[in-house]
């Protein structure tokens, strides 16, 4: 299932680099942007700057969770990581809410659209709403149908082959040992799998097209400010999405594999608005709705996924519910990460 999971988030990164290619058009709308800020040659080094720093910035949020589990205070069973993870949730919410959701309402009424059917219908809330459904199909079937094909549970894969060995040397008191706990921990653990892998690849779409528009972009009075705003997104972001890898228990190479994904996603991006800042138009009308469709769908996903997979499932879970002074602090820490993601909604 994992596996499976892992090819459907690189075949659709490659289904989102082909649909770029849709934005590679010179037809022009709108007003231009000031003329004093727009200097492609100062804005070259400040995106390279950008790739630099967002993939460093990337790779530890998303692997700080991954090697501090040898830390007590760290580990998934700690009231820290708790704390932590209900931050990034926060953080991922405000994302969704703050900035892909409002970027879609913008350039799906912009006045650059044909008035039928474009502002005729809201097809922002549309597409979000349809994307969390279909968010919610995933979640829900993928688990119902790997269950049925797997009665006896999910074992983590750091103990797959040693759950193989204590069945073919046939020490049954072991095997029944690990078979009792796996009653409790085998739905839990395909779930934490199944948000690990939907997650990121809600993560990847909005990564893309963050990191095209900054590459694109000539403007170099809000390029610095956008760089700022993404390195601190991207870290939390990564904190919480690399604890949901650690909860998925991965064998090491997955979880290297989803790390780098998360990881390269927006410097690609940049890169790859670098490569076509001469042909890619912000305001064609072919880019505003590709972009702004991309935006509704991972706006709906990703609110999806804050509130149902990362935040209520926490709250509504019995360490939580048996501790009211844990509940409040994890509430604060909500409330800080979608409140620093609305301010960063002020220069990106």
């Amino acid at each position: 299932m994992a596996s499976k999971l892992l090819k459907i988030i690189c075949i659709f990164f490659l289904i989102s680099m082909l649909s770029v290619q849709v934005l590679s058009v010179v037809e022009e709308c709108g007003d231009e942007e000031d003329d004093s800020c727009i200097d492609k040659k100062k804005a070259l080094p400040l995106k390279i700057i950008a790739i630099v720093s967002i993939l460093v910035t990337s790779m530890i949020g998303v692997s700080l969770p991954l090697v501090t589990r040898s830390i007590p205070a760290l580990s998934p069973e700690g009231n820290l990581f708790v704390i932590v993870k209900c931050f990034a949730g926060g953080i991922i919410l405000g994302t969704g809410f703050m900035h892909v959701l409002p970027d879609s309402f913008d350039m799906l009424s912009s006045s650059c659209l044909k008035e039928n059917p474009w502002h005729k219908f809201p097809f922002t809330g549309f597409v979000a709403m349809l994307s969390a459904i279909v968010t919610l199909m995933v979640d829900s079937m993928a688990i119902s149908v790997y269950s049925k094909k797997n009665k006896a549970g999910v074992l983590p894969e750091s103990q797959g082959d040693q759950e193989m060995a204590v069945v073919h040397t046939g020490h049954s008191h072991g095997h029944h040992h690990h078979g009792s706990k796996l009653d409790v921990e085998g739905p839990q653990l395909l779930r934490y799998r199944v948000i690990a892998m939907v997650l990121e690849l809600g993560i990847i779409v909005h990564s893309i097209v963050i990191g095209l528009s900054l590459g694109a972009s000539n403007n170099i009075c809000t390029i610095k400010g956008l760089v700022a705003a993404l390195c601190f997104h991207q870290m939390f972001e990564g904190m919480g999405l690399g604890g949901c890898i650690l909860q998925a228990e991965y064998k090491f190479m997955k979880k290297a594999i989803m790390a780098f994904f998360f990881s390269v996603t927006t410097p690609f991006g940049i890169a790859l608005g670098m490569a076509l800042s001469t042909t890619y138009k912000e305001n064609s009308p072919r880019a505003l709705v590709t972009v702004g469709l991309l935006n509704a769908s991972s706006a709906g996903l990703l609110v999806y996924m804050a509130l149902v997979d990362l935040l209520a499932a926490d709250f509504m879970g019995p360490k939580l519910q048996g501790r009211i002074r844990l509940q409040i602090k994890s509430y604060i820490a909500v409330l800080l990460g979608a409140g620093g993601m609305s301010l960063m909604a002020k220069w990106a």
